[in-house]
């Protein structure tokens, strides 16, 4: 099983890693989600509390906007797979995790049917 950490502003990716005081949770396998996602909002936006959320959680992948090079390399080295500079809907991008085709840099047709329905 594998666990998703995605910093959310509304509907959408966060534009910046370090500003984000939303974020979704998902456990997910190779068929979808293995339980309800889950939706924390944070007290203050951090990039260090989020950093440490992945380590404690055991987060395996994490999906933002934007990050600092310095918490990308740190989530990297803790082997957590950092699919960042990412644009659209949080759902999509969640979609995509699970189907193993969401790549940094993506960005994502919200328009298409089917991403808005998990």
């Amino acid at each position: 099983m594998s666990k998703l950490l995605i910093p959310i502003q509304g509907d959408f990716v966060a534009p910046r890693f370090d500003l984000a005081t939303e974020i979704i949770l998902a456990s997910f396998e190779s068929g979808g989600l293995t339980e309800d996602y889950k939706r924390i909002i944070m007290e203050k936006p951090s990039d260090e509390e989020l950093c440490h959320m992945v380590v404690d959680l055991r987060i395996s992948h994490v999906v933002c906007g934007g990050i600092e090079e310095m918490y990308y390399n740190f989530l990297v080295w803790k082997n957590v797979v950092v699919i960042d500079a990412v644009i659209g809907h949080w759902r999509e991008a969640m979609q995509r995790v699970i189907d193993e085709t969401l790549k940094s840099r993506d960005i994502l047709d919200t328009c298409r049917e089917g991403y808005l329905d998990i």
